[in-house]
C-alpha cells in the first residue's frame, strides 16, 4: 500500500515539478537507497524474477528498493525523470506466474527513459511484451496489478495497468494516486485490449476496480485525502508542504499507530491485515537548473528526517545496504530503534522531536538553495540529521507495547528481525 502525489511546475511557487511518495511495505522489509551509475552492456539482464534483453546504455539512477528486489518502489534519473508505483486490485486476478514486477518497471523506466514520455513508452512496451506477475510480498504473499506516476519537469502521466493492458491520463495540474484505479473517462490513451472492454469513452476505474479489496486498502479514500491536501496547499505547494502530506494521519482526534480508522497516508502497521507501513519516503523537486531529491531512507516519515540527495553531490551516506534483519551499521535499522520506541507513546514522542525535525528540514532546504559547494552542503545535512536522530533515540528508550494483539504483533516482528531489546 502506497501513496504518490505530483504537482506540475506551473502549480508551485518555486516553479519546479514536485513528486512525493510513501512506500508502504512490511515492517521488517528494509528499503535500500542507492545511486546506480550508467551501465553499458549487451546480452541479458536479470530482474527480480525474469531475465530480459539488456540495452546498450542506461541512465544513472537514484532508487529506493525493497531489500530483496531488483526493482524499485520509487526513484529518479540523471535527466530529472521521477517515478513512483502503486499496487492496484482489479476484478481480474493478478497473475501469479512470475514475470515483471511493478518495481522492475519503475527501475527500467528510469534506466531507459530520458523524459517522462520516453519512460512511459518504455514501461508500456515492456509490459506488453513480458507481462506482470509474481509474488511481491515479503513474509506474506501479495499479488497485484500496478499503477504509476511518471513525471519530469515538463509533464506528468498516470499509468494504470491490468495484466498487459493499460490506460494513461495526462496530468493537468495536481494529482494523487493510491491503491485504487482512478482514471475515469478522461483518459488520454488506452490499450486496444482495454478499449474493447467498454463502449466509447467509458469510466475505466469503475470497470476495473475490486470493491472488496478497496474496502481493505482504503485506496480511494487515501487518494481523495491526498487530492484534498494538494488542493489545500493552494499557492504554497513546496517541498515542505509535500513532506507534510506524506506525514498525514488524517483528522481523527484519537488517532494513534494502534488506533487507525481506515488507513492513512503516513501508514502504521498493526495486527491482522494491516501488516504494511511506510518504510521509505521521497519528495523530488525537479527544476530547470537543479533536481533535489529529499529522502528519509528510513521508515515512518513522521518520525524521520528528509535529507537531500543530488546526482552532482554523489551517493547518499546510508551505510551498508540493509536486509530484513537488524544491522546497527545500517541507517534504516538504526532508525528502527527510534521508530519502534516511539510506538509506545507516539504523541509524547512526537512532542519531543517534531519541532526540531521541522526546523532542521527548513535549515537543510535553505542550505541547499544557497549552496555553491553542493557536496559539502549535502554532507552537512546528513551529518546533522544523524546527530539529531541519535539524540532522539537516546531520549526514547524502547518500551513494551503490552500484551494486546497490537503489541504481540510488533513483538513477533521484532523477534524475527533480531532487534535488540535495549
Amino acid at each position: 500500500m502506497c501513496d504518490t502525489l505530483v504537482a506540475l511546475a506551473s502549480e508551485t511557487p518555486r516553479g519546479a515539478l514536485l513528486l512525493a511518495k510513501n512506500s508502504d511495505r512490511e515492517r521488517n522489509e528494509a528499503q535500500v537507497l542507492e545511486m546506480q551509475p550508467r551501465r553499458r552492456g549487451l546480452g541479458d539482464l536479470k530482474l527480480t524474477y525474469i531475465t530480459i534483453p539488456e540495452v546498450a546504455q542506461t541512465h544513472a539512477t537514484l532508487i529506493s528498493r525493497p531489500c530483496w528486489m531488483w526493482g524499485a518502489e520509487m526513484g529518479a534519473n540523471e535527466h530529472g525523470v521521477v517515478i513512483g508505483n502503486e499496487a492496484l486490485h482489479a476484478r481480474v486476478p493478478a497473475q501469479r506466474r512470475r514475470a515483471l514486477t511493478g518495481m522492475d518497471l519503475v527501475r527500467l523506466g528510469l534506466e531507459r527513459g530520458a523524459s517522462a514520455a520516453q519512460a512511459l513508452a518504455v514501461i508500456i512496451a515492456l509490459l506488453e511484451r513480458h507481462g506482470q506477475g509474481g509474488d511481491c510480498g515479503h513474509l506474506g504473499r501479495f499479488y497485484y496489478h500496478n499503477g504509476f506516476i511518471i513525471a519530469d519537469r515538463h509533464e506528468a502521466y498516470v499509468l494504470e495497468t491490468v495484466g498487459r493492458d493499460w490506460v494513461v491520463e495526462t496530468v493537468a495540474g495536481r494529482r494523487a494516486l493510491s491503491n485504487a484505479y482512478s482514471i475515469g473517462a478522461g483518459w488520454s490513451d488506452i490499450s486496444p485490449g482495454l478499449a474493447a472492454q467498454g463502449r466509447g469513452r467509458f469510466d475505466v476505474a469503475a470497470q476495473l476496480i475490486d470493491e472488496a479489496r478497496d474496502a481493505v486498502s482504503f485506496g480511494r479514500g487515501r487518494c481523495a485525502r491526498g487530492q484534498e491536501l494538494l488542493a489545500r496547499a493552494d499557492d504554497a505547494l513546496t517541498p515542505a508542504a509535500m513532506r507534510a502530506i506524506l506525514r498525514d494521519h488524517g483528522e481523527a482526534a484519537d488517532w494513534s499507530p494502534a488506533n487507525t480508522v481506515g488507513r492513512t497516508i503516513c501508514m502504521h502497521a498493526a495486527q491482522g491485515p494491516r501488516r504494511s507501513q511506510s518504510v521509505a519516503s521521497m519528495v523530488s523537486e525537479v527544476g530547470a537548473e537543479r533536481a533535489v531529491h529529499w529522502v528519509t531512507a528510513t521508515s515512518a516519515p513522521c518520525t524521520s528526517l528528509f535529507k537531500p540527495v543530488l546526482f552532482e553531490a554523489g551517493p547518499p551516506p546510508v551505510g551498508p545496504a540493509p536486509g530484513d534483519t537488524y544491522d546497527g551499521e545500517s541507517l534504516w535499522w538504526r532508525h528502527e530503534r527510534l521508530h519502534r520506541a516511539l510506538l509506545a507513546d507516539h504523541a509524547a514522542g512526537m512532542a519531543l522531536i517534531a519541532a526540531e525535525r521541522d526546523a532542521l528540514e527548513a535549515r537543510f532546504q535553505a542550505r541547499i538553495d544557497a549552496a555553491d559547494d553542493l557536496k559539502a552542503a549535502v554532507a552537512d545535512c546528513w551529518r546533522e540529521a544523524g546527530q539529531a536522530e541519535a539524540r532522539w533515540a537516546a531520549a526514547l528508550r524502547p518500551a513494551s507495547l503490552g500484551g494486546s494483539p497490537y503489541g504481540r504483533s510488533w513483538g513477533r516482528l521484532n523477534q524475527v528481525a533480531g532487534l535488540p531489546r535495549t
